[in-house]
């Protein structure tokens, strides 16, 4: 289950944290493709000093490719330690492997700093939008001799996919599908225009008087989603000192939000993704520039101190990359009752079908509903 057979060699992989009983694998049928693709390509072109990967999910291109030295470049903060975790277990070697966000520039990173990239090899995610992104970060870096060689399920590649490498890059063609699986070729042309990176994004919001600011990859970055809203309007107030943390943060609205209906608390903002903890800490700053905050990247509460916070609101994701389920949602809960004082709450939104109820009686002991609509129903658990 945990075995990578690839032409690079044989790699015991997991996914990052490790579970027990996990039945999920810690690469894909395109991981597979692209190393087969590039068995012989690099190994024939001792040029290829300068090698970039976009969207490891959990680490299979960077294990099997660690000879070459390539700069990792990944929003998920639970990649980046799925990566690390990854190239421990499989190599004794010191390769000089950086693991950086996407909001670093990788140049100075390569091993021939001043140099183009060599190589790009970019796994296709869900985010279309986290893709135009990229490639526009990657322009500046390429000539017309780099390889870009991208991959992913034939379900997260469309017409679209293909019009912005056409668009950005330059002339584009696929592979055929090979278990559910294909690559993407796209030959570096310099007489492209392709305009300017339209991220980060403005979004405007006067009726709750916000401007928020939104990275690529950020959750409803175009417009308020309906649950964030129906949160923002039965936010918990109050004059009085606590501590309150923003669990999945996203662009940080809920926790401004809780910052002004509560004038005396110390807020903390918590996200895996790099990209909105950055905006998430933009927005704060430029709608509370008389307050301060905690802004951390992190796995769930990872790193934060057990019995620190009174109040914990928390819209989970039910999804981590491609991979859907609750079990973010169930860690993010586990982690909240760690955190929480004595007394403390912890306020959970979701869609009503999720059943959140059920794993939060079971932890916490008691699950109430704070408000409720018809798509919608906002939790509260107390720990004893």
């Amino acid at each position: 289950m945990n075995q990578l057979h690839v032409p690079q060699g044989e790699f015991s992989l997991h996914r990052y944290p490790v579970r027990a009983k996990e039945t999920l694998r810690a690469w894909d049928a395109a991981d597979e493709l692209i190393l087969q693709h590039l068995a012989d390509v690099i190994t024939q072109d001792n040029s290829l000093q300068n090698i970039l990967i976009l969207n490891d999910g959990c680490g299979a291109l960077a294990t099997a490719l660690a000879p070459s030295n390539p700069v990792i470049m990944s929003d998920s903060f639970i990649s980046h330690q799925a990566i690390h975790q990854n190239l421990r277990s499989n190599h004794s070697d010191d390769f000089q492997i950086s693991v950086i966000d996407c909001l670093k520039s990788p140049a100075e990173y390569l091993p021939k700093p001043e140099a183009p990239l060599d190589l790009v090899i970019l796994k296709i995610t869900k985010s279309l939008a986290q893709l135009e992104d990229q490639l526009h970060r990657l322009r500046p870096l390429i000539t017309e001799h780099t390889q870009i060689l991208a991959g992913g399920m034939v379900k997260a590649i469309h017409t679209s996919t293909l019009e912005l490498f056409g668009k950005i890059i330059g002339p584009t063609h696929t592979s055929l599908a090979k278990k559910k699986a294909r690559l993407i070729h796209s030959q570096p042309d310099l007489t492209l225009t392709p305009g300017i990176n339209p991220f980060p994004k403005s979004l405007p919001l006067p009726d709750h008087h916000l401007d928020i600011i939104n990275h690529a990859s950020v959750f409803s970055r175009d417009k308020l989603d309906i649950g964030t809203r129906f949160f923002l309007d039965n936010m918990p107030s109050g004059d009085l000192p606590c501590s309150i943390i923003d669990l999945g943060c996203g662009n940080g609205l809920l926790g401004i939000a809780a910052a002004k209906a509560n004038p005396n608390a110390k807020l903390t903002l918590v996200d895996e993704s790099f990209m909105a903890v950055a905006s998430a800490e933009k927005n704060f700053a430029s709608n509370h520039t008389e307050r301060q905050a905690d802004f951390h990247v992190t796995d769930c509460l990872a790193g934060i101190s057990d019995n620190s916070a009174d109040i914990i609101l928390n819209n989970p994701p039910f999804h981590q990359q491609n991979t859907i389920g609750d079990f973010i949602a169930i860690q993010m809960f586990k982690d909240a009752k760690r955190v929480l004082k004595t007394g403390g709450e912890l306020l959970v939104i979701g869609n009503r079908h999720l059943g959140y109820h059920v794993p939060l009686k079971r932890l916490f002991g008691n699950c109430t509903t704070q408000a409720s609509n018809k798509k919608f129903v906002i939790l509260r658990c107390i720990k004893r």
